[in-house]
């Protein structure tokens, strides 16, 4: 009876798919609400045939050589944990997927999967290691079909990154089910629990699993609604890509923390991305973001949108701009490029000072460096030269090299710095110690005056919306003043960006991002202390579990379940024929 209630409630969805006009239809409420079709059966999760358990979790090794890990000055920056994308309706999507994955490598390069369907059965590849590293012809030959997901991986250093490589394979009775996640689920602990109580079996730390045990014990019909019904329970940010045997969904938290785009390639297939550049690399079309709490589902009618709930204002994440996203791409509706050399720009206004030449810390500061010497009217040089072929893991010759990380990296060009006084623009500072090093290492190569620009506000709280940052304790801004950071890093001089100078350049849509790094004051506010968000073995979490206590999303249902009459549907572009 109750399933048959649901049916007729998803049967009430007028739905016009030759349409190109987008209009939006009321869902009526069904007879009882969607929680009270939730059974009391476990869930079993299945991986591929390709991926045994122990190739996704395997039981951490302790490192048997001796080589020096400088994770000190790789970690000297906010991270983000992870890239997804989602194609639907190409015959080479998995290759158009491992493309993307490409573009989005700069969001993780500890581990990467794809998942494709091929008569109706989902196949999928994973490993640790850089996209190219992977993957091959003969694991893509193994992935068919016109429907895949990928996700890339940012993990913490050592043993940690061999746990969580996404994407996930579940199988429920209704078929198998896969997810590509970036974000945090900040309720994670207690969803276990209940979920436990209720008789799942975890195979995993990770929170990321949470989500497919909500959608696999969920009666609700059709699948979509499984995920509407999931997404009720999370607290956090998140950004989600599933696929089925027939259908792709992307997601996105009522918050719009994390990044989604969607786009489109010219025979019609829909692509979604956490940044355009995966986009413009497989010459899709990029069309809009997916909104926050929006729920897309792509099949053969075409793409239809769903509002999760009235969600909030949105706080979409300022560091995409400052750091995470590459310059090329439009993220949160803003190109990075033009963001990154207003940054520049507005420094040389406000923190003026006389140089022969300005150069930056590569590659994020580049852009804002760019911006800073048009706007003082100063060459721009290239004074540091980064190699980009050093890997995570050295061996050190026995007699030390002071600052051996740094200069491993970045090399310093004498031709350019050699008597000068230099602007050297970067695009944050976290702990200093990188910075302090690079600035020794400019005036050993005979800078007469150093002066560090820096395209961001001073950082003096720790993330807890997905992004691995230090402690605050360990952020030098938290513990120091700018004449303070000045004298600890060296330099002659010192600014930061003024972070009312940046909301005065975002205009109308300051409001619409989180500044909690900058300010201490969290759009929801968390409670508990979390160390260092990455520490965690599941994904993007960190310190113990216990750290955690309280939510983050304030739900606006009646508490059981999907609150239906808040849904509304609205029909998006038909595929092209």
């Amino acid at each position: 009876m109750a399933a048959a209630a649901a049916a007729s409630t998803a049967a009430t969805l007028t739905y016009h798919p030759s349409s190109t006009t987008t209009r939006l239809f009321p869902l009526p409420p069904p007879p009882k609400p969607l929680s009270s079709l939730l059974p009391k059966t476990p869930l079993h999760i299945t991986f591929s045939k390709n991926n045994p358990i122990s190739d996704f979790f395997p039981t951490p090794q302790k490192s048997t050589n001796q080589d020096t890990i400088y994770d000190d000055d790789e970690n000297d920056k906010p991270r983000e944990e992870c890239g997804v994308v989602g194609i639907y309706g190409d015959p080479e999507a998995s290759r158009l997927c491992y493309l993307a994955l490409h573009a989005l490598q700069h969001r993780g390069q500890e581990g990467a999967g794809i998942v494709a369907v091929h008569d109706s059965i989902l196949q999928s590849v994973t490993g640790v290691g850089l996209v190219s590293e992977v993957f091959n012809e003969s694991k893509l030959s193994k992935l068919p079909g016109e429907l895949a997901i990928g996700h890339v991986r940012y993990s913490t250093a050592g043993s940690s990154m061999l746990k969580n490589v996404q994407p996930f394979v579940a199988g429920y009775r209704f078929g198998s089910v896969g997810v590509a996640h970036n974000g945090n689920l900040v309720n994670y602990q207690s969803l276990r629990a209940e979920l436990e109580e209720n008789g799942s079996i975890f195979n995993t730390s990770s929170d990321t699993e949470a989500v497919l045990h909500l959608i696999a014990i969920s009666k609700a019909r059709p699948f979509f609604l499984r995920i509407v019904e999931a997404c009720e329970k999370l607290e956090g940010a998140y950004s989600m890509v599933f696929l089925t045997e027939d259908k792709l969904v992307a997601v996105r938290d009522p918050y719009g923390f994390r990044p989604l785009v969607m786009g489109r390639r010219r025979n019609g297939a829909v692509v979604f991305a956490s940044e355009t550049c995966a986009l413009d690399l497989i010459e899709a079309t990029y069309e809009r973001e997916v909104y926050p709490g929006e729920v897309l589902v792509v099949d053969k009618e075409g793409v239809r949108s769903l509002c999760l709930m009235p969600h909030p204002e949105p706080k979409s994440c300022i560091f995409e701009h400052i750091y995470f996203s590459l310059p090329n791409s439009v993220v949160f509706g803003r190109s990075v490029y033009e963001s990154r050399r207003a940054f520049g720009e507005i420094l040389a206004t406000e923190a003026p000072v006389d140089c022969d030449v300005v150069i930056a810390v590569p590659d994020s500061g580049v852009v804002a460096a760019l911006g800073y010497a048009a706007k003082a009217g100063v060459a721009f040089q290239q004074g540091l030269i980064r190699s980009h072929y050093v890997g995570r893991t050295f061996i050190e010759p026995s007699q030390k090299i002071r600052d051996f990380g740094v200069k491993l990296k970045l090399s310093p060009v004498k031709a350019v710095l050699e008597g000068k006084r230099v602007v050297v623009v970067d695009d944050s500072i976290v702990r200093g110690t990188t910075s302090s090093k690079i600035v020794r290492l400019i005036k050993e190569a005979g800078a007469k005056e150093v002066h560090m620009r820096i395209a961001s506000p001073p950082i003096i709280a720790s993330c807890y919306y997905g992004v691995d940052t230090p402690s605050p304790e360990e952020l030098i801004s938290n513990r120091m003043n700018v004449e303070e950071i000045r004298k600890f890093i060296g330099s002659d001089s010192l600014a930061f960006l003024p972070i009312d100078s940046l909301k005065k350049l975002l205009g109308g849509d300051s409001k619409n991002f989180c500044y909690a790094c900058f300010t201490g004051n969290y759009p929801v506010e968390p409670t508990g202390k979390v160390k260092r968000v990455g520490d965690f073995l599941d994904d993007g979490l960190s310190g113990s579990m216990e750290s955690i206590d309280g939510g983050w999303l304030k739900g606006t249902g009646d508490g059981d379940g999907v609150d239906v009459e808040k849904l509304e549907w609205k029909e998006e572009i038909k595929f092209s024929s």
